[in-house]
C-alpha cells in the first residue's frame, strides 16, 4: 500500500500503520512557524511551542475514522495555543470536536491525549495509543462475530483479571484487554470528566475461537 500520501507516522504497530496508511487523509493544519513570534511575544516559553511544532508535524491534518466513543473524537488532528495546564505545565489542543459537546480534546503537559470537561482526565499517555486505540477499534468492530455494550453498572460484571493488557494503546482512564479470542474495550473518560459513573462503558467483542 502507498502510504505516501498520507505520511503515515512511525512508530506505531502494524494494525495502526494499516488503519492510518488506509483510511486516513490529510488536510490543511496549523502553522507554526507563522505564529512562533505572536506566540512568543504572548509569553508562550519556546519549548512549548516547539512541542506544538512536533505534534503539528507529526499529526497535523490527519483525519481519521470516528472513534466508538466521544462523539467520534477529534474531527482532524490539529493543535492550537499552547496555554497553561490547570495543574503544572503547558497544553494545547489536539483537534476541534465533530459536534458539539461538552468537553474538549487536548495534549496534556507531558504528551498525553485526553479530554477536559469539568475535569482533565488523560485517556492514553500519547497520541499514539489513542490513535492504536481507533485502529483496534475498527478491527474489532469489522472483525467480531458479536459486540456487547455495557454501561454504568454492568461494566463491573467483566472480570479484567481473566484478560491481559494491550501495551500498545498505552491506557489511562481508557484501555483495552484481551485473551485468546475475546477484546475488551473499557472506557470512563467522560465519567470521570464529569463525575458521572453511569457513563462508563465498556465493549466486549467476540471472535471465533482459534481451538
Amino acid at each position: 500500500m502507498n502510504w505516501d500520501r498520507v505520511g503515515v507516522p512511525d512508530g506505531l504497530t502494524q494494525r495502526a500503520r494499516w488503519f492510518v496508511g488506509a483510511h486516513g487523509v490529510r488536510v490543511d493544519a496549523l502553522d507554526v512557524a507563522s505564529w512562533r513570534e505572536r506566540w512568543l511575544g504572548f509569553g508562550i516559553p519556546a519549548e512549548e511551542i516547539d512541542r506544538v511544532d512536533v505534534y503539528q508535524r507529526r499529526w497535523g491534518g490527519l483525519v481519521l475514522p470516528p472513534a466508538p466513543m466521544y462523539e467520534g473524537g477529534p474531527r482532524y488532528l490539529n493543535a492550537d495555543t499552547p496555554e497553561p495546564s490547570p495543574d503544572d505545565g503547558w497544553w494545547f489542543e489536539a483537534g476541534e470536536q465533530r459536534t458539539a459537546v461538552p468537553f474538549g480534546f487536548m495534549v496534556g503537559p507531558t504528551g498525553e491525549f485526553g479530554i477536559h470537561g469539568n475535569h482533565w482526565v488523560p485517556l492514553h499517555a500519547t497520541v499514539e495509543g489513542w490513535v492504536e486505540s481507533l485502529a483496534l477499534a475498527h478491527h474489532a468492530t469489522t472483525s467480531a462475530q458479536s459486540i456487547t455494550r455495557l454501561t454504568g453498572d454492568e461494566v463491573e460484571t467483566v472480570d479484567l483479571d481473566d484478560y491481559e493488557l494491550v501495551p500498545e494503546v498505552e491506557g489511562l482512564a481508557d484501555s483495552w484487554w484481551r485473551d485468546d479470542d475475546t477484546l475488551v474495550a473499557v472506557y470512563t473518560g467522560e465519567a470521570e470528566a464529569f463525575g458521572f459513573p453511569q457513563d462508563r462503558t465498556t465493549f466486549v467483542y467476540e471472535f471465533a475461537s482459534s481451538s
